[in-house]
């Protein structure tokens, strides 16, 4: 907490012409007896593009202060025109109010000044060179910017943190990397035992995709063999019925037709005399359902 408060800043001559002495009516708050005086500066900015042109034009010691609300005149005198750019006296510039105790700044409030000529045919065709008492400030009083600094007082437990405060109670605590180290081991094993399980899934699955296929393939090759059968028996068949006499009669040609068919009723059907002989064949049902 700060023992001195900057409670306000009042600006007495303004707006005034260019040479004339600036005039502050400050107000601040004292809480405690200090044992040094306070010091006010005020300075001009000369230059919005360097700072060898800014100029302290007067600085005031207070003190003893009392504890409570004080109140005091704060006079300076005009800048010095031979510090400032040419180019840079017609225009907007900034004044610096601040205030240090043991040279250690708290507070510092600054203005922004517009000085420009008295007359409007000056300001539309400014000279080269200056009139200078043609020019008047126009410091903007209602809109201050105020900056405020948290510096050591009188004492040592005024002073503010440089670093951050010791936390005893932290090297108490048992760390948390063995712990963290741990949780993530664990994870990492679930997650191994969670793969491994799913390519044990995945083998006993293409397992039995084998089978069904072997099992499959067994039934196709056995359909197979056994229509190559009925054609060696339908051949062995053609043989002996070309083993008969030449001169048989139309009638008994027609009775061996006959005996074909019934050895086709009797289960072994004949595929070049039934073209969906093949149909009549029992599926294996593996087989079936591989089809399905």
């Amino acid at each position: 907490m700060s023992v001195v408060s900057l409670l306000g800043v009042k600006v007495l001559n303004n707006p005034a012409k260019f040479g004339d002495a600036y005039e502050f009516e400050i107000t601040f708050e004292c809480l405690e007896q200090l044992q040094k005086d306070l010091e006010w500066k005020l300075t001009y900015v000369g230059s919005a593009t360097s700072s060898e042109h800014d100029q302290e034009l007067d600085s005031l010691l207070v003190g003893p202060i009392p504890i409570g609300v004080n109140k005091f005149i704060f006079e300076a005198d005009a800048p010095d025109l031979r510090r400032i750019p040419v180019s840079e006296i017609i225009g907007v510039t900034v004044i610096l109010l601040t205030c240090s105790y043991d040279n250690r700044e708290f507070v510092r409030v600054g203005y922004y000044v517009n000085n420009e000529y008295d007359s409007d045919e000056l300001n539309a065709a400014p000279p080269e060179k200056p009139i200078i008492d043609r020019v008047r400030r126009n410091i903007l009083a209602e809109k201050p910017r105020v900056t405020r600094f948290a510096i050591k007082w009188d004492s040592e437990d005024s002073a503010p943190a440089e670093f951050p405060p010791d936390q005893p109670e932290a090297d108490i605590i048992e760390d948390d990397g063995t712990a963290y180290g741990a949780e993530e081991a664990e994870l990492e094993a679930a997650l191994i035992q969670e793969e491994e399980a799913l390519k044990a899934v995945d083998g006993d699955e293409e397992m039995a995709g084998a089978d069904d296929t072997t099992g499959s393939a067994g039934a196709d090759a056995k359909g197979e063999d056994d229509d190559e059968s009925d054609a060696g028996s339908e051949d062995l068949e053609a043989e002996s019925s070309g083993s008969e006499d030449e001169d048989i009669e139309d009638e008994e040609a027609e009775g061996e037709g006959d005996d074909d068919m019934e050895m086709g009723e009797d289960g072994e059907p004949k595929a070049a005399t039934h073209p969906r002989a093949g149909n009549e064949h029992p599926m294996d049902e593996g087989s079936h359902g591989e089809v399905m």
